[in-house]
């Protein structure tokens, strides 16, 4: 039998990121092809125009399958945007006693958990068990096979706004390809910026792209909270574009050369040339003018990360700190301020050990498109071992029943 196929389609503020892999084991694969491409018709993470969007998407698709050589027929698809919020839940269920607890069980206990009030313009994105309880003993992490009488599960509940799961869901079908699930910006991240001692230890990743800043609270292996903000790298550049009077795609560019996120660093004496609107000619400008304007937002950022910890309860759980990823955490010096508001310890984090076509995919910008493969990997491999019809994980409703169907995740050659 071939090695099953893989594909994710990254859809960000900045960015479309296409990405085809072959599962060579089963915790490595190959990338077999790459289509990257400028994102239009997008703000701050979510759709604002349907036919320039869904445009960015069809040549994102067709550069990944020129170079794969494969035609995408479905893919997991990255979702972000402020409509995004979540909920614990606690779900209970009775067990006969003759016999352990099955998938039946588990399940049962999810949908439990999931019969919470939801407004009629949202959905659920995510369910995932945080831990359970088998007749009062907590901890159980899986409780398949085990006897008890009463089965509880934690559980965290992801929810997006339908209107925009459904703007999302016609830019991608209108590239010919069907959504096989959605999978939230920061947890498709985790797959590749947070190690396991991280996730036990407990710890944040914190995923900034170009509109969003996406965030994830892993505790004790599980995730406990997710959020995402309205703020993110093209702030930065508004900011350095009004603060300078300089053009966005020059503010964007001096950001990338010369940016940092620390002032004090800043020897004052450092200068570069830029052109301003209404002057003919270059001038000078410190760096450390820079660095003033961009440090600004970047405390801003983290004060609001800061907040939102805050806000969860969890900020005493944290000893293993934040994990930076995303485009934006490639800034200078942005570790050294993330560390110093929040207080924790910060690194940034980018995918590794990649194999095949990866010269591109290099830098923390990708976590969520190599993440995003990691995951479908992951429910491949799940599917293929229990290929019950009510399994519960990490799903979308939109195509709620594919999961477990192995043959879908192959793909057929191009004539």
């Amino acid at each position: 039998m071939d090695a099953p196929l893989l594909t994710a389609i990254d859809v960000g503020t900045t960015k479309i990121c296409t990405l085809v892999a072959e599962m060579v084991s089963e915790t490595e694969f190959e990338i077999l092809g790459v289509g990257l491409e400028p994102a239009r018709g997008m703000r701050k993470g979510v759709v604002v125009n349907v036919d320039e969007a869904g445009a960015a998407i069809r040549e994102s698709v067709a550069k990944a399958e020129r170079t794969a050589g494969f035609e995408i027929g479905q893919a997991l698809v990255s979702l972000a945007g402020s409509h995004i919020a979540s909920v614990n839940s606690h779900g209970v269920v009775g067990i006969s006693g003759q016999r352990g607890i099955e998938q039946e069980d588990i399940d049962r206990a999810l949908d439990a958990a999931q019969a919470i009030a939801i407004p009629h313009n949202r959905e659920v994105l995510h369910v995932i068990p945080r831990g359970f309880t088998v007749d009062g003993q907590e901890g159980v992490r899986s409780p398949l096979g085990m006897h008890g009488f009463r089965l509880e599960v934690e559980a965290h509940i992801v929810t997006a706004a339908t209107s925009s799961v459904q703007n999302l869901t016609k830019c991608v079908e209108s590239a010919g390809v069907q959504v096989e699930s959605y999978v939230l910006n920061p947890l498709a991240s985790a797959e590749v910026a947070l190690t396991d001692t991280e996730r036990e230890m407990g710890c944040i990743v914190c995923d900034i792209g170009g509109g969003t800043t996406d965030l994830a609270i892993y505790i004790e292996g599980n995730v406990w909270h997710t959020m995402v903000l309205s703020v993110g790298g093209n702030h930065l550049t508004s900011d350095i574009a009004h603060g300078l009077r300089l053009p966005a795609d020059l503010a964007e560019k001096i950001k990338i050369e010369y940016g940092s996120a620390r002032a004090r660093d800043i020897d004052p004496s450092e200068l570069f040339s830029v052109t301003p609107f209404g002057e003919e000619q270059p001038v000078q400008v410190g760096k450390v003018d820079l660095a003033m304007i961009i440090e600004a937002r970047v405390d801003e950022i983290f004060n609001l990360v800061l907040q939102e910890i805050k806000r969860s309860g969890y900020d005493g759980l944290l000893p293993a700190g934040i994990v930076l990823t995303g485009g934006t955490a490639q800034l200078r010096a942005i570790r050294s301020v993330a560390s110093e508001v929040l207080n924790l310890p910060a690194r940034v984090a980018a995918p590794e050990n990649l194999r095949g076509l990866v010269d591109s995919l290099h830098g923390p910008q990708f976590s969520t498109s190599v993440g995003l493969l990691k995951w479908a990997a992951r429910e491949t491999l799940a599917a293929a071992r229990a290929p019950l019809p009510g399994r519960r994980g990490n799903r979308s409703k939109t195509m709620d029943d594919g999961i477990t169907k192995v043959s879908e995740w192959f793909r057929r050659l191009l004539p």
